[in-house]
């Protein structure tokens, strides 16, 4: 299995060990009505903490969740028990969904030993694995140092130049009816449809039925069937950069090289009434 992912098995068997950390990055959209804090303390994975996406981010921007400072964010890890050295291993309440946006700071912060749960907290219920209820337990501080990896995130005049240059291929992880503008957008003020050449890469078509990832050789022929050449660059993004990280997840795992994530995403694209702005197919 890659390093990217582990499964519940090994999870399970190393419950406990002192070099892991298992994070609760669940986040759910703000038309889902959940409360990730509240379902934690019912049911959570022993040992974990909480990961929170909104918090852990640039508060200052007008946009949801872009990343935060590098010091932040060594810090917030710090308090959470998570340091150089150890494992940190991310999942959600959903399967697989923003789990992979807790994963993809880690690398964007120069932590590479992360993995994401594959299935998430979803199949370790399903297969009656352990949890445990009640406030995270207190954590003792470790040392986190941060060092960003800027070629892992594009801006928008970056990904507008992309699309006009054709340097790169921008794939849209938002549901295909979202992609093409049938559907009314999540946040307010936010226009329908999507950036004129994109291709659209649904998050949901990398995965299968329990909610894990497909083989990298099926992750593949999913972009490719897309219209997406793997050995170009990709640049990666969704509504608003959580969901673009499980594309960016899927295009490691099927070895491709050169991709970044569009943090802004649609909810910044969308929302700038200079941004051109495509329908359809």
């Amino acid at each position: 299995m890659s390093n990217e992912i582990v499964s519940t098995e090994w999870l399970e068997s190393h419950l406990g060990s002192p070099d892991i950390a298992i994070l609760d990055a669940s986040w759910h959209l703000p038309t889902a009505k959940r409360d990730p804090r509240q379902e934690f303390l019912a049911a959570h994975i022993p040992g974990a903490q909480i990961f929170d996406v909104d918090e852990l981010s640039d508060t200052s921007s007008l946009l949801p969740h872009m990343l935060p400072t590098p010091e932040k964010f060594s810090s917030r890890m710090r308090k959470l028990g998570v340091g150089d050295g150890k494992r940190v291993i991310a999942y959600d309440a959903a399967g697989l969904f923003s789990a992979a946006r807790c994963w993809w700071m880690f690398k964007h912060f120069g932590h590479d030993d992360v993995a994401v749960l594959d299935g998430g907290l979803r199949k370790w219920l399903a297969e009656g694995r352990p949890i445990e209820d009640g406030p995270a337990r207190k954590p003792q501080e470790r040392h986190f140092t941060a060092r960003t990896r800027p070629s892992m995130v594009r801006d928008m005049k970056e990904v507008a130049a992309a699309l006009a240059s054709g340097s790169a291929h921008v794939a849209d992880a938002r549901s295909a009816t979202r992609f093409r503008g049938e559907e009314a957008e999540p946040r307010p003020g936010v226009r329908v449809g999507h950036m004129p050449g994109a291709h659209n890469v649904h998050y949901a078509s990398l995965l299968n039925p329990d909610g894990t990832l497909k083989t990298p050789e099926a992750i593949a022929e999913v972009f490719r069937s897309a219209g997406i050449d793997l050995a170009k660059p990709v640049i990666t993004s969704c509504g608003s950069g959580i969901t673009a990280a499980i594309l960016t997840l899927g295009l490691t795992l099927a070895g491709a090289k050169d991709h970044a994530l569009y943090d802004g995403s649609w909810t910044e694209w969308g929302g700038n009434p200079d941004a051109e702005v495509a329908t359809g197919h």
